[in-house]
């Protein structure tokens, strides 16, 4: 594994200017209790002997970085509505850093304080919202999705009141590792004001800094863009199916351009193959349901495209949107048949066996998390649940495409999955007693899966 790479002079982000952010100030926390520390990732990012406190609960500059965190500007719509008023409203950009690969991520942040997009709020992060936020990346992470790592949670000894919650309830700040918070609608607002300008100098940004492309002209690198976003947010749509996840809130402001999901509120792993399944209380029409995700998704992108059509072809643009459904279904067939555990072998025989899969997991006469762990580098499980004629079809699928399994995990008694029960059990432990002995006992269950995950994959 490569040492991370340092930031040469400044950090990109400030090429954009002020167009595009605020200077803010943290908030002063009375307490800095660290909750979970994201040792693993630190090292990829060359902050392994890191002060946490002081810079992850005190945010006080990174050597040679940020000297003063930036809240990002950005619009977006919210469950199809445009909303022209916010932004990073309880959180900002905080350094800027490169891994063990020379990607450039960000340091972001969640509770840090109030900031000019606040709107009357108060900044703050619940210690529920946090801990939730950590259960839903690390599991996402362990299962092969695109998603921002949760790098230091601190609560932060003040009392928060909430209408969702049990109040008063603790407060934490939350530091989150993401590929680039550049999300579509920071390309809206740039858009709203009718700033070709600025949509051009941010497509450029978004090529050379976050996708590792070269840049041309302002046709050419909208083009590149838009492509590189329609596949990377396909990919994403794909990820959440193939692991059961429903995200919860997918407005065109919680999604990236790297097509890296993060932002976390009121997300949910579906127990069946229940397309109709909603996450969030609110959600009264489905919008965001587990099954209408990639719509949801699709539906963001053309957003974007339509921002682009400023200094682009929009025909051109159009096609490239028209094959996004495409892309998804290679992407989705790539995802499942991954997660199965078994060796791709083209299309004629790899979508005939997602096809069986699905219907398998459509009978819903086994949970999501249980079906993968039992039929798992094909195995060929027994039991009178896969007895029945819904398993027919897949089994003679996976006839000859059994490979053996190496990792002990496979042989448990019991499988690691994270429904809303045992996500309750865990906050419930840590509201009632203090004890968070079953929220680590958790994360490192959820870290031997992906390692078995990762140490099984096919070649």
């Amino acid at each position: 594994m490569a040492a991370p790479q340092p930031i040469p002079g400044n950090p990109p982000i400030l090429e954009l200017g002020d167009q595009y952010y605020d200077a803010v100030r943290q908030a002063d926390f009375p307490r800095a209790i660290p909750r979970f520390l994201n040792r693993r990732w630190a090292e990829r990012v060359g902050l392994g002997d890191v002060d946490w406190e002081k810079h992850f609960a005190r945010f006080e500059p990174l050597p040679g970085n940020l000297e003063q965190p930036l809240a990002l500007r950005y619009h977006g719509h919210q469950f199809r509505v445009y909303n022209p008023e916010i932004g990073d409203g309880r959180g900002f950009l905080f350094a800027q850093v490169r891994d063990d690969r020379g990607r450039l991520l960000d340091l972001g942040t969640k509770g840090s304080g109030q900031t000019p997009y606040s709107r009357r709020a108060d900044g703050r992060l619940t210690l529920k919202g946090g801990v939730r936020e950590v259960l839903a990346t690390e599991m996402l992470e362990a299962l092969g999705v695109n998603t921002s790592k949760s790098f230091a949670l601190f609560e932060t000894g003040e009392e928060l009141w909430r209408g969702d919650e049990p109040s008063p309830t603790r407060s934490s700040v939350l530091t989150r590792l993401s590929h680039g918070h550049i999300r579509i609608g920071t390309f809206q607002r740039m858009a709203f004001f009718d700033d070709a300008d600025a949509i051009a100098k941010l497509t450029g940004y978004c090529l050379q800094h976050l996708l590792d492309e070269p840049t041309g002209d302002d046709v050419e690198n909208a083009l590149r863009l838009f492509d590189r976003v329609c596949g990377n947010t396909a990919t994403l749509a794909a990820g959440y199916i193939a692991a059961g996840f429903v995200h919860g809130v997918l407005n065109s402001d919680n999604i990236n351009v790297t097509g890296e999901s993060f932002d976390y509120g009121p997300w949910r792993f579906t127990p069946e193959w229940d397309e109709a399944f909603t996450a969030a209380y609110f959600d009264e029409t489905g919008l965001y349901a587990f099954g209408r995700q990639p719509e949801a998704i699709q539906w963001d992108v053309a957003q974007l495209g339509g921002c682009l059509a400023l200094i682009a072809d929009g025909p051109q643009l159009a096609d490239l949107l028209g094959q996004w459904p495409a892309r998804f279904e290679e992407a989705l067939v790539e995802k499942l048949i991954m997660r199965l555990g078994v060796e791709r072998r083209g299309d004629a025989e790899d979508r005939p066996l997602v096809s069986a899969m699905l219907g398998a997991l459509r009978s819903r006469l086994a949970g999501i998390d249980r079906f993968f762990f039992d039929w798992r580098g094909g195995r060929n499980p027994s039991g009178e649940t896969y007895r029945a004629s819904e398993f027919d079809e897949l089994r003679a699928r996976l006839d000859g495409r059994h490979r053996p399994l190496s990792h002990p995990y496979w042989t448990d008694p019991q499988l690691c999955s994270m429904l809303i029960d045992e996500v309750e059990a865990i906050w419930a432990a840590i509201a009632d007693r203090d004890d968070w002995q079953p929220f680590e006992a958790k994360i490192a269950a959820i870290r031997r899966m992906g390692d078995a995950m990762t140490s099984d994959a096919p070649a």
